[in-house]
């Protein structure tokens, strides 16, 4: 057991040996450097060999991206030219043989309109569908049929109605069309009084003598002169009127 006299007496006898001596005499800042520089060598060395591995990574792929581009190159010029081989061997083919080649693009041409295309499917891959799924292709297109009767149906009640509404403005127009001309036919036989009694005055005017005479003769022959003007306007829209089947 140590008692205090023994403790006393270690602590006056000093340290037993000059290693433990020199570590109880080191300040503990001493242990945090070097622990601060290991941890630095020892994170700069796994930087190190993680770049290096991912450079030797790195390489690897590349050369093998670089066998695989070459690999791919080579496959399609292989392709190219057979492709382009068969077209000259197709070429020379139809050369030899026109009427095979004729036969081929007069098929070829017919199944690229839609009746008779239609009508080989219909008979030849049709046959192969089986019922439900022929079922449902023709409810589809009887579905598609009536909407399509239906947007008729709309549109055609749309043009009947601008078609009703345009007789009922043309056959109002028409009245009011005959209407005018009856007011103009009548108008025109007031016009051809008018431009006979003008006629008639101007005969008696001639029997006058006098400078005065004279004078109405001239306001007579001026008014005659504008009756006549509009008397032809009124006949040609006698005449036009007439041209549309307006019976005036």
């Amino acid at each position: 057991m140590v008692t205090r006299e023994n403790y006393t007496q270690k602590m006056a006898e000093g340290p037993s040996s000059p290693r433990e001596a020199s570590q109880e005499q080191k300040p503990w800042h001493a242990y945090t450097a070097e622990d601060l520089k290991q941890t630095v060598f020892g994170t700069t060395d796994s930087a190190l060999r993680s770049a290096r591995s991912l450079q030797e990574n790195s390489s690897t792929h590349f050369r093998s991206l670089q066998t695989f581009t070459a690999q791919l190159k080579s496959q399609y010029k292989t392709y190219e030219d057979a492709v382009f081989k068969k077209v000259k061997d197709e070429l020379m083919s139809a050369q030899e043989h026109p009427a095979v080649a004729g036969g081929i693009a007069v098929t070829a041409g017919l199944l690229l309109m839609r009746g008779p295309r239609r009508f080989l499917f219909r008979h030849t891959l049709g046959r192969l569908q089986s019922e439900e799924a022929q079922f449902l292709r023709a409810e589809k297109n009887v579905k598609e049929l009536t909407l399509s009767v239906d947007l008729m149906k709309n549109e055609s009640k749309k043009l009947l109605e601008r078609a009703t509404l345009a007789e009922k403005d043309m056959k109002r127009g028409y009245d009011q069309l005959m209407n005018a001309g009856a007011d103009i036919q009548r108008l025109a036989k007031s016009v051809y009084k008018i431009e006979a009694q003008a006629a008639d005055l101007m005969d008696g005017l001639r029997e006058i003598p006098g400078r005065e005479a004279l004078k109405l003769r001239a306001e007579v022959a001026s008014m005659a002169s504008l009756v006549k003007q509009q008397r032809s306007s009124l006949d040609k829209r006698i005449m036009k009127m007439s041209e549309l089947g307006v019976a005036v």
